[in-house]
């Protein structure tokens, strides 16, 4: 029994952001974390991309689903871990990688760019044969309405699912830089305490800074705002 549930679309930057954050903590705290499904693409089925998204997002979003079919073939022929493995190494090539060498949306669908994920991630590349296979996206389909069922339908991604099956789920938490190690259990724990609450509902900012990712062109710190943690003053840079 896991956990810890995080369910991910690989091509959304602020669940990245938050897997770093957790993968440190769970590291630290021995948790055990089960990586599972929830798509961009078909939570936004209903939608009119060319009204409601910059041009790039549908090919992106598409790119996710596509990836996620190689993720559930993965899970089955492989297991669980390695879901968790390829998530890492295919994170690490859509997020930490140079903007002017990440690939754009539509190509983080295709076999030339997973291929390398997938031998960085010590997985077979013919694996990537799913990426084509719609047979895979009931599986997909099935996982985001797991997720949706935790929720509620006005959310985004990354979900998680606190001690589950019991535990608490909600959609976030979204940061846009990752806490220091020396800190991240510590803001985890207040993240738990919160979610052990059976009254939580929501908590909710749209005021956010850049992503601190470097396929963003944002190293950490960079975002224009830094915070004193220890103090918990704050500290514009100039």
């Amino acid at each position: 029994m896991a956990d810890l549930h995080f369910y991910f679309d690989p091509v959304c930057p602020f669940a990245w952001l938050t897997s770093r954050w957790v993968r440190t903590v769970a590291a630290q705290r021995e948790y055990d974390v089960d990586w599972r499904f929830i798509s961009l693409r078909l939570l936004n089925a209903h939608v009119d991309y060319d009204s409601h998204f910059p041009p790039e997002y549908e090919a992106g979003h598409t790119a996710g689903l596509r990836l996620l079919r190689v993720a559930a073939r993965t899970r089955e022929e492989h297991g669980r871990a390695a879901v968790g493995t390829l998530y890492e190494r295919l994170g690490e090539r859509i997020h930490d990688t140079e903007p002017d060498r990440p690939g754009t949306a539509a190509e983080r669908g295709t076999r030339a760019y997973l291929e390398p994920v997938l031998e960085r991630a010590g997985l077979p590349a013919d694996l990537a044969a799913a990426l084509d296979d719609d047979r895979w996206d009931a599986v997909v389909q099935a996982e985001t309405d797991e997720a949706l069922a935790l929720t509620g339908k006005d959310v985004g991604t990354p979900i998680l699912h606190f001690e589950p099956p019991e535990g608490v789920a909600f959609f976030g938490p979204v940061i846009s830089r990752v806490p220091p190690e020396d800190r991240a259990a510590e803001l985890w724990d207040h993240v738990v305490g919160l979610a052990r609450f059976p009254g939580f509902a929501e908590l909710k900012r749209s005021l956010r800074e850049r992503p601190q990712l470097v396929s963003a062109g944002v190293a950490p710190g960079e975002a224009g705002v830094q915070e004193d943690w220890h103090g918990g003053s704050r500290r514009t840079k100039r």
